[in-house]
């Protein structure tokens, strides 16, 4: 077992691409610690870097006390779990398991208790005898699985393990690898680009965009004190509405196009910070959730056009349009920002609304995220 020190880490490919920057983190004996961002942000290649699959240009890597810059991956005590399930066509489920245990002279005894002990742990005792031609995919990625369990590391890594796997497989899935994770109890780094994944994963959740680390957290403080815009706009399904918008002189309200929501002395006193952007400009971000259809037309509401309305059965995604201008948190580094206010609201199943509608949605004030138009910063 083995606590990941990671300092400084970063990684410059000979054409001179910084695919990683400078990235601190620190993953705890026994956390299961989840990487996330949009393709290309740095976070299989920093994955690889622990696994000693890339080489590291600068910072130290730690298990435990003991540095692995420079150790290979076969001497860092790892196992790892990757995309696709390279298994052996030709071998049974246990000779799958096994394999690994055996090239490394093992006694046969002691494999077939190591064996035997992966397979009831992933629930693949009755199917031992079987071969992977034989096996649906989850059952699959499970050997996979079993393959890296069997050998009893001190770190576990997984680069998008389920990615291959059908969308209701992989919900069954990620309860999965929770559990056997949380069964094995070893310091876990996940890869995923599904920020849903990630969430309902892992201890903690690390957000990468282009090569650094934009925050670390667990994942209901991501979701409701987002650290920038960026944060902000991955982290949720439907992602946050955010537009270009103006607090109001005295911070009484904020202005968002020609339509102006008033702010209780609560959203002002719980953020220090806001009152300095008085009369100026800001980009305010409302989550689906926190709009509410109403008929009423006070001090809290946004008046939107209906384009669009999503009937999932449980909700409804009404899709609506302000005059104001959105932005989009764009990669690698520009906040894009369009003249069309398109958004999203998350609704009751039985909301009277339809395309077309100009409707009225009160705003829950309280729950308004802040966030400075130049840094991107969240205002607190």
């Amino acid at each position: 077992m083995a606590q990941i020190d990671i300092e400084g880490l970063k990684k410059v490919y000979p054409n001179g691409v910084e695919a990683v920057k400078q990235v601190d983190l620190r993953v705890a004996d026994g956390e299961f610690m989840v990487l996330v961002g949009p393709s290309g942000c740095g976070k299989t290649t920093l994955l690889r870097m622990v696994a000693g699959l890339e080489s590291i240009t600068d910072g130290t890597l730690r298990f435990g006390d003991r540095v692995m810059n420079d150790l290979s991956p076969r001497d860092r005590d790892i196992a790892m779990v990757f995309q696709n399930y390279a298994l052996y066509p030709h071998m049974t489920v246990s000779q799958n398991i096994g394999f690994a245990l055996k090239v490394r002279g093992m006694a046969s005894d002691e494999i077939s208790r190591r064996v035997g002990q992966t397979a009831e742990i992933l629930g693949l005792s009755d199917w031992l005898e079987r071969k992977p031609g034989q096996l649906s995919g989850g059952q699959r990625q499970r050997v996979a699985m079993g393959r890296a369990i069997v050998r009893e590391p001190s770190v576990f890594l997984m680069d998008e393990p389920l990615s291959n796997l059908d969308a209701k497989l992989r919900v069954e899935m990620r309860t999965e690898v929770n559990r056997v994770q949380r069964q094995i109890g070893v310091a876990t780094i996940y890869v995923t680009h599904d920020q849903v994944e990630a969430m309902t994963m892992g201890d903690r959740v690390a957000v990468l965009r282009d090569g650094e680390l934009q925050q670390c957290d667990a994942p209901q403080t991501l979701y409701e004190r987002p650290a920038n815009v960026f944060v902000g706009g991955f982290i949720g399904s439907p992602a946050m509405n955010l537009y270009d918008a103006t607090l109001e002189s005295g911070a009484t309200g904020i202005r968002i196009g020609s339509q102006a929501v008033g702010l209780p002395d609560s959203v002002v006193a719980s953020r220090p910070q806001l009152s300095s952007y008085s009369g100026r400009s800001v980009i305010v971000g409302l989550r689906p959730e926190h709009l509410k259809p109403t008929s009423d037309s006070g001090a809290e509401t946004l008046v939107a056009d209906v384009g669009l309305v999503e009937a999932l059965g449980n909700e409804k995604l009404v899709h609506f349009s302000l005059d104001a201008r959105r932005v989009v948190p764009g990669t690698p580094s520009v906040d894009e920002v369009l003249e069309r206010g398109e958004g999203i609201a998350r609704v009751d199943p039985q909301t009277p609304v339809k395309r077309g509608d100009r409707a009225s949605f009160e705003v829950d004030a309280t729950r308004m995220h802040f966030f400075d138009p130049e840094s991107g910063r969240a205002i607190c």
